[in-house]
């Protein structure tokens, strides 16, 4: 993947700074490549778009902090290997939209802080591993104030003798009342590969709407059947059942152009099962 001419082609601008504010270029989505360890800070009000894209391997944190009614989407496509931490912090009335691919031998890690009232966070990511890698997700979500919303949905597929793992929590402090949120966990094991999904509620609250669900299975046999007495091959009704099972992901994806970047990815790795 060359990035410099993805930028040379105007699809994005190298973000380098700290602070995103009403003086910032928002024309095109702001890219951060194999980020290390920044602060970004948004005080406008105005929807920004933040793509982060790890080519390399990498060992790093990235800091992003939501003033009052900011809004920001952020895509996440990992490719290397490593170690990525995303921790969000977000004040009143602010609202993050998280989609994320991990196609990679890594270990990823997200923390989202509902810090200020009537705060929103959606969440959307997947994981694929294949071959003798280790993929690992954690998500924690913690409302730690009153009327926060959160939603976030995760899948997992592993082939050949991979290992996926997905640790959720969503944790809801005493005084976060009326607190709705949603955390919910899909994985497809396929061949000798083994998935561990660990969802985990939190609850300190009494006025509350919570709820938390994970599954891990493997391919749906019926299905593949049934494509396959329609002429495709065993691989490819394989192929075709999981791409619909993980693109959905990817269509939550509101960043321009790294969207189909991010299909594209997957498709490639779909290949590799």
């Amino acid at each position: 993947m060359d990035v410099t001419k993805l930028v040379e082609q105007g699809l994005f601008q190298l973000f380098e700074g700290v602070r995103v504010d009403d003086g910032t270029d928002l024309s095109k989505p702001l890219l951060v490549l194999n980020p290390k360890s920044p602060v970004v800070e948004v005080t406008t009000t105005e929807r920004v778009s933040l793509a982060l894209l790890c080519t390399d391997s990498v060992s790093s944190k990235v800091t992003l902090r939501l003033a009052p009614q900011a809004k920001c989407s952020v895509a996440l496509l990992c490719l290397g290997r490593g170690v990525l931490a995303l921790d969000v912090e977000q004040g009143a009335e602010s609202e993050s939209r998280i989609t994320t691919a991990l196609l990679s031998d890594a270990t990823l890690s997200y923390n989202v802080r509902l810090l200020g009232e009537r705060a929103a966070s959606e969440f959307d990511g997947l994981y694929i591993a294949t071959g003798n890698d280790h993929c690992s997700v954690s998500l924690n979500v913690r409302h730690e104030v009153a009327e926060c919303k959160s939603r976030s949905m995760i899948k997992g597929v592993a082939a050949g003798t991979a290992t996926g793992e997905f640790r959720g929590l969503v944790y809801v402090a005493k005084d976060a009342q009326r607190t709705d949120a949603e955390q919910q966990n899909r994985n497809i094991e396929l061949d000798r590969s083994h998935i561990v999904a660990l969802p985990q509620l939190e609850i300190y609250a009494d006025d509350v709407r919570c709820s938390h669900g994970s599954t891990v299975g493997r391919a749906d046999e019926e299905a593949v059947f049934y494509m396959r007495q329609r002429g495709l091959s065993e691989a490819d009704a394989r192929r075709l059942l999981l791409e619909g099972f993980v693109q959905e992901v990817a269509q939550a994806c509101d960043v321009a152009h790294i969207c189909r970047m991010m299909a594209e990815e997957i498709d490639k790795r779909l290949l590799t099962i």
